[in-house]
């Protein structure tokens, strides 16, 4: 039978300098029971102190998950993918006080199976030529870090490259499920998202480490059907038990459990409201007239996520294409803001790493990715601004294989306001910070590799339509009632190759009405 521990026990029992392992995908999946025990034990006794932290997705929406643990002296170093929603850890790493390895999510998620196969590494041309190569930045996010070898190297396999990202051998992995048998049999009945627990047990179970579950419910043994069981309780050494969800184990961050987001209710398209026009409304909408028929698609964090979903549900849209989500997600209208990863009304929810074999094997038709700077070759930043860290989360492995690009971005930050209407795009107030730069402060897409493999790549804002070509940013659209010289050009730190037969967006783009867009797909 597996045993029980308190999560106050586990933190007492972890040692220091060890390597642990975190599962959770923004403000889902993560073991606060657990984080929070080890975080309070540091605080009153010091220990446990200097550890690793290994996780894929991020890790936090704000307030829980990795913020728990994320103090000085109580870890020393993390490899993962994205801190963008954990703000403590996200100091840490910029006042470097802690080493700072970012590693694209999928090939995180892949590494697990490679260590659960006790190979030396996972191997994959995803993030060449961008930040994790060796050969520009070796993933090493602060100046801690750049002092350390890199954990990323590059080889040649029949006289084509690769990158290796090697394995990363865990102490302690924490996985969360709904309920446990008394064999350890865990499933997830209530959790709007699989990820990759399984993958993750079997990593630590390879080098002899331990797979601590949080749970819900403790069962009966030999009650569960043998289908529904996510990890086999072989792999399972303890458990904690939530014994209070409201604070523990919340679904998402905004409701402790809706059967509506672990897939066991179905609401109805209409009951979901037209999101309003809006800046970011245009731009998903310019973005979403490049869908084709059947096309399966891709939704990054940000524009993307927050609007493109809504936008094709009200269009109706939906029943012609396969909207994918990272985490797991086929189908259904996605959540957005700090619950991105989650959808209503989902046709399926995959293990977080099998998806990511889709992404990189055949890659989407169409991914509509966010994108904070762009430069005259297309290089695109969207993980580190300043001393500001964010990582890359699955950025590299969606982009760097899919069939066709659609970056969507504001066409300058800080303080831009604009009015929509008649058809019409106007800049009230221009925003201080100008995204289209000459030169990224770090390459998250390569737009000479995108150029050199003649990957389909567009650049939409609100006024202005870019795609990559071999000789850089081409300006292709701009939209009614802006001014080329005025809102764009002089807008820019480069001046872009303006294509002979420049468009004029769409103006149903900025009308408060449908546009069909049942018409836009089948175009």
């Amino acid at each position: 039978m597996v045993s029980s521990i308190t999560a106050s026990e586990l933190a007492r029992e972890i040692p220091s300098g060890r390597t642990v392992a975190l599962v959770g995908f923004g403000g889902m999946g993560q073991c606060d029971k657990i984080l929070r025990a080890i975080g309070h034990s540091f605080k009153t006794t010091g220990t446990p102190n200097n550890l690793t932290v290994f996780h894929t997705a991020g890790q936090s929406d704000r307030s829980n998950g990795i913020e728990y643990i994320a103090e000085e002296g109580l870890i020393s170093k993390v490899i993962g993918g994205h801190w963008g929603l954990a703000p403590k850890t996200s100091k840490l790493i910029e006042e470097n006080k802690i080493e700072c390895h970012c590693w694209p999510q999928g090939q995180l998620t892949h590494l697990l199976r490679a260590m659960a196969n006790k190979l030396p590494g996972q191997i994959s041309p995803i993030g060449l030529g961008t930040f994790v190569d060796p050969r520009v930045e070796g993933g090493k996010i602060n100046d801690r870090t750049k002092e350390k070898d890199s954990l990323i190297k590059v080889i040649s396999i029949n006289e084509q490259e690769f990158l290796l990202y090697q394995s990363i051998p865990f102490d302690y992995v924490f996985i969360r499920g709904t309920s446990i048998d008394e064999n350890g049999n865990i499933t997830t009945e209530e959790e709007p998202l699989k990820l990759e627990i399984l993958s993750a047990a079997q990593a630590a179970k390879a080098y002899g480490g331990k797979v601590i579950a949080q749970v819900k419910y403790l069962a009966n043994k030999q009650s569960f059907h043998p289908k529904d069981v996510v990890v086999p309780g072989y792999l399972v050494d303890a458990y904690v038990l939530a014994e209070n969800p409201e604070t523990e184990h919340r679904q998402v961050p905004s409701t402790v459990y809706s059967p509506v987001f672990s897939g066991d209710v179905r609401t109805p398209a209409q009951s979901l409201a037209p999101i309003p026009l809006d800046i970011r409304k245009v731009i998903g909408r310019r973005a979403v007239q490049e869908l084709t028929p059947s096309a399966v698609v891709n939704l990054g964090i940000g524009i993307p996520g927050d609007v493109i979903g809504p936008i094709a549900n009200e269009e109706g849209l939906s029943k012609n294409l396969t909207l994918t989500l990272e985490s797991g997600i086929v189908g259904g209208v996605p959540l957005g803001a700090n619950e991105f990863g989650v959808a209503r009304n989902a046709d399926a929810i995959l293990d977080h790493e099998y998806l990511f074999d889709y992404y990189h094997g055949a890659g989407v038709d169409l991914t509509f990715m966010g994108a904070a700077e762009v430069d005259r070759l297309g290089n695109v930043n969207v993980s580190k601004f300043g001393t500001r860290t964010v990582g890359c989360g699955g950025f590299i492995d969606i982009t760097q294989a899919a069939k066709k690009v659609v970056f969507c971005m504001t066409f300058t930050g800080g303080g831009l306001k604009v009015s929509i209407g008649d058809g019409k795009m106007n800049i009230l107030q221009e925003g201080r910070i100008k995204k289209f730069t000459k030169q990224v402060q770090q390459i998250t897409f390569s737009g000479d590799y995108a150029a050199n493999c003649s990957q389909n790549v567009m650049y939409v804002t609100e006024r202005a339509v870019f795609e990559l070509t071999k000789k850089g940013l081409m300006l292709t659209e701009i939209a009614p009632g802006i001014d080329l010289e005025k809102d764009i050009l002089s807008q820019m730190d480069f001046l872009p190759i303006v294509a002979h037969d420049l468009k004029v967006m769409d103006s149903k783009i900025f009308t408060d009405q449908l546009m069909h867009g049942h018409e836009v797909v089948m175009a």
